[in-house]
C-alpha cells in the first residue's frame, strides 16, 4: 500500500476468520498508520463446545483483535446464526451497504469466492456486490478453499507474525481445530514468504485493485 493513510475493512463471517486469513496483515497495516475496522457477522453460539459459555467467542474476538492493534471502537459484532447466511443474503447485503456508508473503506478484505463454507461464500459474494468501486482482496483459508489464486502478497515481519499467533491463541474455544496452532500458522507464512523471497508473508486473491 502507498504511504497515504487508508481505511481498511475486514469482513469475517465468524469470529477468528479475519485473524486466520489476514491477522499478520492487519497488524502490519495498523503499524503503518492505517485505520482498520473488523466486522464479525456471527459469534457462532450454536457451534461452541458445551464446556464453554455460548458467547465465549465474543470475549475471545475482543481479546484477539486487541492483540493485533484494532481499536475497540473499530470492532463491530453482528449476530447472525452460524450456517444460515445463505438464507439471509439480503439482510447481509443491507448490513454491508450500511458499513460501506458508515466507514467508506479504501480496501476490503473478504473470504475467497471459492470458499466451500456457505457462510464464508455468502459474505464474499455480497461484499463484491456492495463494493463495486473499492479495492477487494480475498484472504486465504486453505482448509476451506477449493482453489486460490496467490496473486497478491503482503510481507510480514517477525513482529507481525508473532501478533497473529498471539491473537489466535486467545481463541481457547477453537484450539481443538487442526489449523489453530502456532506451528501451522508459522509454516504457512513461511511457505508464502518463500514464494516472494522473504521470511514470512500472507497471500491474497485480487478481486479488484483500485489505485
Amino acid at each position: 500500500m502507498n504511504k497515504d493513510k487508508k481505511k481498511v475493512l475486514i469482513l469475517a463471517p465468524h469470529t477468528d476468520d479475519g485473524e486466520f486469513g489476514c491477522g499478520g496483515t492487519i497488524n502490519k497495516l495498523i503499524g503503518e498508520g492505517h485505520e482498520v475496522y473488523y466486522v464479525a457477522f456471527s459469534p457462532c453460539k450454536q457451534s461452541v463446545l458445551s464446556k464453554y459459555p455460548s458467547d465465549i467467542l465474543v470475549t475471545e474476538v475482543k481479546a484477539a483483535v486487541n492483540v493485533l492493534g484494532v481499536k475497540p471502537e473499530n470492532l463491530i459484532l453482528l449476530d447472525y446464526e452460524v450456517r444460515t447466511f445463505n438464507y439471509r443474503r439480503q439482510d447481509i447485503l443491507d448490513d454491508i451497504i450500511r458499513l460501506r456508508a458508515d466507514i467508506q473503506p479504501d480496501m476490503v478484505f473478504i473470504p475467497a469466492l471459492t470458499d466451500m463454507h456457505q457462510d464464508h461464500k455468502t459474505v464474499a459474494e455480497e461484499a463484491v456486490r456492495a463494493f463495486k468501486f473499492t479495492t477487494i482482496l480475498s484472504y486465504e483459508m486453505p482448509w476451506n478453499n477449493i482453489s486460490f489464486q496467490t496473486s497478491c502478497f503482503f510481507k510480514l515481519s517477525d513482529e507481525n507474525l508473532d501478533a497473529k499467533v498471539r491473537a489466535l491463541a486467545k481463541y481457547e474455544s477453537q484450539s481443538h481445530r487442526p489449523y489453530a496452532n502456532g506451528h501451522f500458522i508459522e509454516s504457512l507464512a513461511t511457505v508464502r514468504g518463500v514464494q516472494i523471497n522473504t521470511k514470512y508473508a500472507e497471500t491474497f486473491e485480487v478481486i479488484r485493485w483500485i489505485n
